[in-house]
């Protein structure tokens, strides 16, 4: 999205040229690949683990850190390669955001007009909260678990990236639709009433 957002704000007349059906594709392929490497990587890794006795995992789903802290055997391979694993996966794409963004606004304060730099804010703005909310919350899972080793936060936190952002997607995108927005302002209006 950060990348479509770039080419639409820097590049407006080239969008439809940069951004056609062949490259979109083989960004959704890239992405896929990735992701199915990535736990071909993980559930390879745990195959070569040995498991105790209790097999009950103290979490909403299976976590691979949750996973990791049930083994017998030793993990330490397997907790130097998850954050190898975080450090790529979370670093690469935060990283290739700020870029985007960064060029973005340079690109917004060039412009000449106010309505033009509001449009393009305001398009950046929801985008932005998504991948924020989804980053602080990741990045609060992982603190966590290594700082305190209280199953229920984990979990809890676990939950919050990744059931929040997919749950807050239409509230944000749909704040900016004009009848949303009007909806919204009457709703409030008549629970300050109240």
């Amino acid at each position: 999205m950060a990348y479509d957002r770039y080419v639409g704000i820097c590049h407006p007349l080239r969008y439809t040229v940069i951004m056609n059906p062949c490259r979109c594709g083989l960004l959704n392929l890239f992405s896929l690949f990735i992701s199915l490497m990535d736990g071909l990587l993980h559930t390879l890794m745990m195959l070569r683990l040995s498991f105790c006795t209790n097999l009950e995992i103290p979490h909403f789903f299976c976590e691979i850190a949750q996973i990791i802290k049930l083994s017998c055997s030793d993990n330490f391979i397997d907790n130097i390669l998850i954050y190898i694993v975080v450090c790529i996966f979370a670093g690469v794409p935060l990283s290739g955001i700020i870029f985007s963004y960064v060029h973005i606004v340079s690109s917004v304060l060039r412009m000449p007009s106010s309505g033009g730099k509001h449009k393009a804010f305001s398009t950046c703005g929801s985008h932005l909260s998504v991948v924020s909310l989804f980053y602080v919350t990741a990045f609060w899972v992982y603190i966590s678990s290594a700082v305190s080793d209280s199953p229920r936060k984990t979990a809890e936190a676990s939950v919050m990236y990744t059931v929040a952002p997919q749950l807050m997607n239409p509230f944000i995108y749909g704040l900016r639709n004009k009848d949303m927005k009007e909806a919204l302002k009457k709703l409030i209006s008549g629970i300050a009433v109240l």
